[in-house]
């Protein structure tokens, strides 16, 4: 799993909404005051939610994925150290082993390292390139351990065991919020049940009815109305999920374009 950098999700998200704009342009110009304006705003919004889904998706997982190894890296780290070896060259030998991400960012710290940089600031480097939560807590530590001498495996027992229980909670509150998820889920889908139950059972007679001689709501603006209603719940409920299951509105876009899409097509074959 590649690396998304920071210059390729904010490319992500200009091409996208560049795309999105078009859509919203041509829909604007081709049928303005019609319904049809209606689904190309939400087809715009799927289009500028889609490639930073895409992108967030395969930066969390390469993120997990380092966070994951860490583990086995300081656990690899203690052991070199225990047979004599310095700091560096500990790091040198955890290098030649399969950490999955982690081994392609040890290799960089290797060469950097044999060009002259200093193990502090190979160290630097590293966690600003790698910049997950995890990394950015331990690198500290180790350098400050790397500054005072001494029996620096010590120090790495206890923060292979940090880095351990922090992931054992994360995956503990993965697991609590899923129901909380499926919940969110269930209530989107009663909200659609409910909606072509009401229209197609009694809401269309309604709308046709007059009140004083004038129509309360004809059925293509009712269906326009329910049209905006799914879309906002959509959105949002995404949104809501994203933040209960990893904690961020920006990890919640995917479920809001799961929903979206869902959303969509139930109203276009169903009403």
């Amino acid at each position: 799993m590649p690396k998304v950098e920071k210059w390729q999700k904010k490319a992500a998200w200009l091409v996208s909404i560049a795309l999105g704009i078009a859509i919203l342009v041509t829909g604007g110009v081709l049928f303005f005051g019609s319904s049809i304006l209606d689904e190309c705003i939400v087809i715009a919004i799927m289009v500028m939610v889609f490639p930073p889904t895409v992108v967030n998706i395969i930066d969390y997982r390469w993120r997990k994925s380092v966070d994951e190894h860490l583990p086995d890296l300081f656990r690899t780290i203690v052991q070199a150290q225990q047979t004599g070896m310095t700091l560096p060259q500990a790091l040198e030998e955890a290098s030649k082993r399969d950490y999955g991400p982690l081994t392609r960012e040890l290799k960089k710290m290797v060469s950097q390292m044999s060009w002259g940089l200093s193990f502090e600031e190979a160290l630097e480097y590293f966690s600003k390139h790698v910049d997950t939560m995890l990394v950015k807590r331990t690198v500290p530590l180790i350098i400050e351990a790397s500054r005072s001498g001494g029996r620096v495996e010590k120090v790495f027992e206890p923060i292979g065991k940090f880095v351990q229980s922090t992931l054992l909670l994360e995956k503990e509150r993965k697991t609590q919020t899923r129901p909380y998820i499926a919940i969110i889920y269930v209530a989107f889908f009663v909200f659609l049940f409910t909606i072509v139950l009401l229209f197609r059972s009694f809401f269309t007679q309604i709308t046709e009815e007059s009140l004083l001689g004038n129509a309360l709501l004809t059925t293509e603006a009712a269906k326009r109305l329910f049209f905006h209603m799914t879309t906002i719940q959509a959105f949002f409920s995404g949104l809501v999920a994203g933040k209960m299951s990893e904690g961020t509105l920006y990890g919640g876009l995917k479920h809001s374009l799961i929903l979206l899409l869902i959303g969509f097509l139930a109203l276009k074959m169903l009403l």
